[in-house]
């Protein structure tokens, strides 16, 4: 019996080890994916895709929540190809003159190779600059998504809202 299990340890081990392996290198069924697209808001007139709800507390200039339901685009024009939807909250707070907005984003594809999927992103919103959130999550082609996106405003005006996101996506 002893020696059964001598002569079996070391093909356990190699098991073992061959399965360690396998999680490292990638090999697992992990895809990476880099998505593309614009995020086009209208702000205000009969198609607005933003609403705000103000007054939240006793002091009015405290907060406020910001619902959405954006389109995505292939590019900046207005009548470029829609791919899909970016629909959320922002929840906009400024207790000591500081502003800050969270934001929480389902990206939900409607065309293109990512249609039926959806991606899930949340972290602060910065009008200036380059804006880095978190992708925490997705469902379709992005199941058991994480990763990051990088955001960046084209234009902004009263009327409308474009920016140009590159997603960086690790998915089942």
């Amino acid at each position: 019996m002893a020696a059964l299990a001598q002569a079996t340890f070391p093909v356990f081990l190699l098991l073992l080890l061959s399965a360690a392996i396998a999680f490292v290198d990638g090999s697992s069924g992990e895809k990476f994916t880099h998505v593309h697209f614009y995020f086009h808001e209208t702000r205000s007139g009969p198609n607005t895709t933003v609403a705000n709800y103000k007054n939240l507390t006793s002091t009015p200039s405290f907060a406020y929540i910001g619902v959405f339901d954006n389109y995505l685009r292939e590019g900046t024009d207005p009548s470029s190809t829609l791919l899909g939807r970016a629909q959320g909250v922002g929840v906009f707070a400024m207790p000591d003159g500081r502003s800050g907005l969270l934001t929480a984003t389902e990206f939900v594809f409607t065309a293109g190779k990512y249609n039926g999927s959806t991606l899930t992103m949340m972290g602060m919103y910065a009008a200036a600059g380059e804006v880095d959130r978190s992708i925490i999550g997705g469902s379709g082609r992005f199941r058991m998504a994480r990763g990051y996106s990088l955001s960046k405003v084209i234009s902004i005006d009263d009327l409308r809202l474009v920016a140009k996101f590159d997603l960086y996506v690790k998915h089942y």
